[in-house]
């Protein structure tokens, strides 16, 4: 039963909405009876992801067709998701990220405002944050981005802050931890080419579609010597937008959240998990360290959980783990 407070959220414009954590926030949008449209170019999205609403295609920087867009759908929040969200790749080739994200988060701003459009929750990271002091990290922690990608994404909230000052755009940055897991249901997950992330890799080692699943560094400062980061349940993430919209909505200003679950787990303990759950082996590797990765990544989430209701309940890692272990193997098998 949805509340009057969850169907005051009549109508969100997802950019982005073809990819991972897009397509899932539409999908439980749906749940609440929220009109949605997703505006993405599909250059990393995909189009089958696209099950609750009309889709757009068009790039951002596509000036004419956001503003139609945005016309004819006069949505009450908008959703940012659209941003390549790669490190290795981010250092790779830095201009990408810098014209894609940045130029086109400036792009929706500048559409938003002819359209009286004012209010925004962005998709941020904590890759904001770079090597923190101290953690678990809080919203106050220094951002000092270590790598081009997380650069981009604190370029985004200033550029949002710049705009809220001028125009009045009102934004909620929520900077994610390590994004994880599939809708349990096996409709959408996760898909990406060249697939970069830690667990879809090594279900392809135990699959065979690669050698061995390379763990990046084995002397980190941490007990096992290899990273420690917070992974989050997508689902919990697709939650988490839902109430940054309705906190807007209801009229609060502007507010930074982190998400994450305050718990880390290091590459091999992933690992482990990944066996017991599959019952198959991860074969793998020691590599070198990858440039720009922190030792140890993991949120305080307080503030989320007491300003916006909310919290990571659906991200044990066992959980994590068993439903992106199924959409892997239904995807796969296609």
């Amino acid at each position: 039963t949805t509340t009057s407070k969850e169907r005051g959220m009549t109508r969100i414009l997802i950019t982005g909405g073809a990819g991972y954590i897009g397509s899932h926030t539409a999908k439980r949008l749906s749940h609440y009876g929220t009109e949605t449209v997703v505006y993405d170019n599909l250059s990393r999205g995909h189009r089958d992801f696209v099950k609750w609403g009309p889709l757009i295609e068009g790039d951002l920087r596509n000036a004419t067709l956001l503003r139609e867009t945005l016309r004819w759908f006069k949505p009450d929040v908008v959703l940012h998701f659209a941003a390549f969200a790669y490190v290795g790749e981010s250092f790779s080739n830095p201009g990408l990220y810098y014209d894609n994200n940045v130029g086109g988060t400036v792009a929706l701003l500048q559409a938003m405002h002819v359209a009286g459009i004012d209010k925004i929750v962005l998709s941020s990271s904590c890759a904001t944050y770079g090597q923190p002091d101290h953690v678990p990290v809080t919203e106050n922690t220094p951002q000092r981005p270590i790598n081009p990608y997380g650069m981009s994404k604190l370029m985004m909230e200033q550029i949002c802050a710049d705009f809220e000052r001028t125009h009045g755009i009102r934004f909620v940055p929520l900077r994610y931890f390590n994004a994880a897991g599939c809708d349990p249901d096996g409709e959408i997950g996760e898909r990406h080419d060249p697939e970069p992330h830690l667990i879809p890799r090594l279900f392809m080692a135990q699959d065979g579609e690669i050698d061995a699943l390379d763990i990046m560094g084995d002397d980190y400062p941490t007990a096992d010597g290899t990273c420690i980061r917070d992974y989050i349940h997508v689902n919990d993430l697709a939650e988490a937008h839902i109430k940054a919209a309705r906190y807007l909505l209801e009229g609060a200003g502007s507010e930074a959240f982190n998400l994450g679950t305050g718990r880390g787990a290091s590459v091999r303990e992933v690992i482990e998990v990944a066996a017991k759950v599959t019952g198959k082996a991860v074969p793998h590797r020691i590599a070198a360290r990858r440039k720009g990765d922190p030792a140890i990544l993991v949120a305080d989430a307080s503030k989320a959980r007491l300003i916006l209701d909310w919290s990571a309940g659906k991200s044990d890692l066992a959980h994590v783990l068993e439903t992106a272990w199924t959409w892997y193997e239904k995807d796969r098998r296609k």
